[in-house]
């Protein structure tokens, strides 16, 4: 990895271990089974046959949930360290996705499978405008949305920002959030302020930012009659999503807060199991690890969460 490049710091981030017993196995409130029968699709009207069919999810359908179970790999073709995205080309990733998401497919809610993508990265050198972040190159992002397409799979571009804010990062982005196989992460666990340096303290960002990018992804489902967009929210502490009881839904966004950090399994399931309470109106993701987690959690295992997660993520 390159010597200005940050990896990624999970120290303290899932917290105590005794006060994360007093949530364990606690009932979340989201409610319901997850597995509910899709949605019906189409239209016999033949008043609409000449009509242009409307943009579609990867696999057909515009609804994300309950219709399918979102499975991601998360990373960037910058180097391997940075998640399993970015381990051999695109095309093997895809086919190692394809093995990973088997488990999670059930016979009501099939997987939607996902690349994850780096495409603002948090660095440690602060770069000619000081912002501590570098993009990944256009031509990068097409060569992984070309994959992702030959794969029937979601692109998700996930955004880094340093000391950047959020707004302009994901303006940056507005040609490739057009398409309708293209969704949006936000990782605030690198997000900043004045005087710090990505990796050396642990990022935040309000759920007013949060807002914000989901009716900008809103306005564009409904000017470009799009299907839903998938949002993913990271989180692996308390104040890393800041006033998170202000988390809205917006119409044609899916907001996920998608639970990350590493260690053993309790400690995992009950943090899922925190945040769900915490943001009961948010979709729910859960995200694993495969060199860091102690243990790394089987399908099975992810399955028998209650509730069920809508994503998850492999880094």
């Amino acid at each position: 990895m390159p010597d200005d490049l940050v990896r990624r710091r999970r120290l303290g981030a899932l917290g105590v271990l005794a006060a994360l017993a007093l949530v364990a196995g606690l009932a979340t409130g989201a409610g319901g089974s997850d597995d509910e029968p899709p949605a019906a699709a189409g239209t016999d009207d033949p008043r609409l046959e000449d009509q242009p069919p409307r943009p579609q999810l990867p696999g057909g359908g515009r609804r994300l949930f309950p219709d399918r179970r979102v499975v991601a790999f998360y990373g960037s073709p910058v180097d391997d360290e940075l998640g399993a995205l970015g381990i051999g080309t695109p095309a093997q990733a895809a086919r190692r996705l394809r093995r990973q998401a088997r488990g999670y497919a059930t016979r009501t809610r099939p997987v939607l499978p996902a690349f994850e993508l780096i495409a603002t990265l948090a660095t440690a050198a602060p770069g000619a405008d000081g912002k501590h972040r570098m993009h990944l190159p256009d031509g990068t992002i097409r060569r992984y949305l070309r994959a992702a397409r030959k794969a029937r799979a979601l692109l998700v571009l996930d955004i880094q920002p340093g000391l950047a804010q959020f707004g302009p990062e994901i303006e940056r982005l507005r040609r490739w959030l057009e398409e309708p196989d293209v969704g949006l992460a936000l990782d605030p666990e690198w997000h900043v302020a004045p005087g710090e340096v990505p990796g050396k303290v642990i990022g935040r960002m309000d759920a007013d930012a949060v807002n914000g990018a989901a009716a900008y992804l809103s306005k564009i489902v409904r000017e470009r009659d799009l299907p839903e967009k998938l949002l993913l929210v990271h989180r692996f502490t308390d104040d890393m999503i800041v006033n998170d009881g202000r988390l809205r839904a917006f119409p044609g966004v899916r907001t996920v807060v998608n639970v990350d950090g590493f260690g053993g399994r309790e400690v995992k399931v009950a943090k899922y199991q925190q945040f769900v309470r915490r943001t009961p109106r948010a979709g729910r993701g859960f995200k694993l690890f495969y060199k860091e987690d102690a243990g790394l959690m089987r399908p099975r295992s992810v399955m028998a969460m209650q509730p069920r997660p809508d994503v998850v993520v492999y880094e």
